[in-house]
């Protein structure tokens, strides 16, 4: 595709976007939006600024040769000075995509991700807050700051140290995330119907039932068994709790009426919450202070984790938000 068809269609998808549509930027991470569209340049505006820039098309154009004469994709960090902008713009064509893991842009011949943020995905620092009440949040924060301090990879190299600390961390999120996840189930079960399963963004759900059964009283079912011809001598079994209760009164060893077999493992025998708590209001001052890329990249990971647990919070049937 030549480029003055691509550039076309790169307009055509920027006036489709919403007005509320926010762009990033691959190296800065600055958001922006879409002020104007001309057939000669990009107007953007800055979130944290009230500044516009103009995007020209020309520049657009010595990108996309850049990009053309890359087949492995051009390195972001060749981009002159304040040229961010560009191929974020340039993510919203169907065939062009950033990928930021491997600091590159390059085109596709399939529909690619765009930089764009939706509008119910966009948070500020001053409007996202820690959820309150949710433990499942601070364990799973701890918990991605230790599995980036470590080489999970190789765990037979960690210090022991290290090992009980993950252990732990897991044996918390896990405990936490089940709790809250029957807490989830316990709204959802009001909302599904049978055989109707609903969508959300990673999975889905669907309301089903299951059979539990208890004895009724012992005399009860032997007395029905045997009127309806069954010897109760055929039903009636060893009770462990009655044979318990003979252990302690005879002169019988465990293993003369058990099969005892040992296995051994692990338990998470306590917790220091002092620790915890400390470590992860270190965790929250280092991020609020920090500008470096190790800390944009964990609150990146954090902001991925709250929007997680709101969606997991809030109730949607099978609209996805676009990432």
């Amino acid at each position: 595709m030549s480029f003055t068809a691509s550039w076309h269609t790169l307009l055509d998808e920027l006036d489709d976007l919403p007005e509320s549509a926010t762009l990033i930027t691959p190296l800065s991470h600055q958001r922006f939006r879409i002020a104007d569209v001309q057939d000669a340049r990009v107007i953007i505006q800055f979130e944290d600024r009230d500044e516009t820039r103009p995007l020209q098309r020309d520049q657009f154009e010595t990108l996309y040769r850049r990009i053309e004469d890359a087949p492995d994709g051009f390195d972001l960090d060749r981009l002159p000075p304040d040229a961010d902008p560009y191929p974020a713009v340039w993510s919203v064509h169907p065939r062009f995509e950033v990928d930021e893991d491997a600091g590159i842009i390059r085109q596709s011949e399939i529909s690619t991700a765009t930089q764009v943020v939706g509008a119910e995905q966009e948070s500020t620092d001053e409007e996202r807050t820690e959820p309150d009440g949710l433990d499942v949040y601070s364990d799973a924060l701890l918990l991605i700051d230790a599995l980036e301090r470590h080489d999970v990879t190789t765990l037979s190299e960690l210090e022991t140290d290290a090992l009980v600390n993950l252990y732990t961390l897991l044996s918390d999120v896990q405990r936490d995330a089940n709790e809250f996840r029957k807490e989830i189930a316990d709204v959802l079960l009001a909302r599904l119907h049978h055989d109707r399963p609903v969508s959300g963004q990673y999975g889905s759900v669907q309301r089903t039932s299951r059979r539990n059964r208890s004895l009724k009283d012992d005399e009860e079912v032997l007395e029905r068994l045997e009127n309806a011809g069954i010897d109760r001598e055929r039903v009636l079994s060893v009770d462990r709790s009655k044979v318990d209760e003979a252990l302690e009164v005879t002169m019988l060893s465990e293993s003369d009426v058990y099969e005892v077999e040992e296995s051994e493992y692990v338990r998470k025998a306590e917790v220091d919450e002092d620790v915890k708590e400390s470590r992860l209001q270190g965790l929250k001052d280092r991020l609020a202070a920090s500008e470096d890329d190790e800390a944009n990249q964990l609150r990146a990971e954090i902001e991925e984790l709250e929007q997680r647990i709101d969606d997991l919070t809030s109730f949607r049937t099978g609209t996805e938000m676009q990432g």
